[in-house]
């Protein structure tokens, strides 16, 4: 896993994981790389500097001190509005996703907002048969450790 930190075209900068730079290409160049905050699917790689931890540059002082609690980013704060929107809205259907959207966009079921999960070939499935959908940035609170 590789975390990149990335900039959209409205100076917007968040992070993302990708399983390697090959996946990072290849979602960025078929436009599933998108701005967490506005949406935008202009998003280049921002500057970023490696972290490296040496035990000599660490003072003693150090290992008695709190880590400071990080502040909310934009980003982040627009990610946990985006999940409480979609929690309250739409009816999580876990693995049933593929089979309920494509009933749906059929008119086999009513049309109601849902989200869930489905693999890959699933997904691209309901793509390609031009069923709207979209992944999310997060995963549902039980898979969350």
């Amino acid at each position: 896993m590789i975390k990149y930190t990335l900039k959209c075209d409205d100076g917007h900068a968040f992070e993302s994981w990708f399983a390697n730079a090959d996946a990072y290409d290849s979602l960025l160049s078929a436009g599933h790389v998108s701005c967490a905050v506005c949406g935008s699917t202009q998003v280049r790689k921002a500057i970023m500097a490696p972290r490296v931890n040496t035990t000599k540059e660490r003072p003693p002082e150090a290992e008695a001190t709190q880590p400071a609690v990080p502040e909310t980013s934009e980003a982040q704060a627009a990610l946990a509005q985006m999940r409480e929107d979609v929690e309250k809205n739409a009816t999580y259907v876990g693995g049933d996703f593929a089979r309920k959207a494509r009933d749906m966009h059929l008119g086999d079921a009513p049309d109601t907002p849902i989200w869930g999960e489905a693999n890959l070939k699933d997904a691209k499935a309901l793509i390609d048969d031009g069923v709207p959908v979209a992944p999310l940035p997060f995963i549902p609170t039980r898979k969350v450790n």
